[in-house]
């Protein structure tokens, strides 16, 4: 197959930043995705429906003129949070999800949850009305070995609440481990897992093997090869509880290239191709389109969009950028490691 035609696609967890950077890297995903879950954890966070409109207005402000791109606003959930700002928000139809952070999990997660009892008001709430909540799935306790920490999440976190609140709709954001996707598989209502462009390509040995990659440095990080097969499999699958959310999160290069480098990859930009790459080495290009542009809106409860994409294989390597320029400095775009002979157009 050197043509494949699907509808225009989704992404259902995105990182945008704000002023300078959103006006630069906002085009590279209004290009080839139609809309957004936008996450909220710019500083300070977008915690009230205020804060989400303020920031849908300055996204829209920033879009290329004669862009339809749908930017879907998310709230950060606090254990202060007002229930019932956050079902009028829903209500309105201005947010999508909340976010939970458990509180230092990664960038600018400081004002997450630290004790979930305290959010249970909003998190009943939700369960009440029928709005996701998005989590980034990952214990934050200094004797969890980090490599473990989405699995010990799952046990002593995401479970226990679930049982508590059974009508709660979860979205477990980038999974990247085998644990999680079977805990997904298992479920019979109520859960669906993202899975990110860059975990199906690559596990800890690209970001650790033959000197550190700070590029390839992400949290949740990468795990061993045997998760990134489970996680191939899964979404190549065509099953209807994962779906794409890229977790495409800009960092300027001095941000990634320092002592403590910023914890992000950015893929906005040849995430599509990236996938029909990863899809055609399955054999599943069939399901590219399940993933990418049907099943997110199935489970958000939203339309499919109308518009297509058509992505074409051609025989020499399609020539993507290394950096994007923006206001704040350069941003390197995620490198697969091999040539990507597939566009999106």
């Amino acid at each position: 197959m050197t043509s494949l035609t699907i509808r225009r696609p989704d992404d259902w967890h995105l990182h945008l930043r704000d002023g300078d950077m959103l006006r630069g890297v906002l085009p590279e995903t209004s290009r080839d995705f139609a809309r957004a879950i936008v996450m909220p954890n710019l500083v300070p966070p977008v915690v009230t429906a205020k804060d989400a409109a303020a920031y849908k207005d300055r996204i829209l402000a920033a879009l290329p003129a004669g862009s339809d791109f749908q930017p879907l606003m998310t709230l950060y959930l606090t254990e202060t949070t007002d229930p019932a700002d956050v079902a009028a928000a829903y209500a309105d139809g201005l947010i999508h999800a909340v976010k939970l952070y458990p509180a230092g999990a990664t960038t600018n997660s400081a004002s997450g949850v630290k004790d979930i009892n305290k959010a249970m008001p909003v998190l009943e709430k939700m369960a009440e009305i029928g709005l996701p909540m998005c989590v980034h799935g990952e214990v934050t306790d200094a004797d969890v070995d980090i490599f473990d920490r989405e699995a010990v999440f799952i046990d002593t976190k995401l479970d226990p609440l679930r049982r508590r609140l059974p009508e709660l709709r979860v979205v477990m954001e980038h999974v990247t481990t085998s644990d999680g996707i079977d805990y997904i598989s298992e479920a019979e209502e109520n859960l669906a897992g993202t899975i990110t462009t860059h975990h199906l390509i690559i596990n800890r040995n690209h970001l650790l093997v033959g000197g550190i990659k700070p590029h390839y440095y992400c949290l949740p990080v990468a795990k061993r090869e045997e998760h990134r097969l489970a996680l191939r499999s899964a979404a190549t699958s065509g099953d209807e509880r994962f779906f794409l959310g890229t977790d495409s999160a800009p960092h300027t290069d001095p941000n990634k290239l320092c002592d403590c480098g910023c914890a992000g990859v950015f893929s906005a930009t040849n995430t599509m191709a990236c996938l029909a790459h990863v899809f055609e080495e399955e054999n599943r290009l069939d399901n590219l389109e399940a993933f990418a542009s049907l099943n997110g809106p199935a489970y958000y409860k939203l339309p499919v969009n109308e518009g297509t994409m058509t992505l074409t294989k051609q025989d020499s390597p399609v020539a993507y950028p290394k950096t994007i320029e923006t206001g704040e400095g350069p941003v390197t775009l995620f490198d697969p490691g091999f040539p990507l002979y597939w566009s999106a157009s």
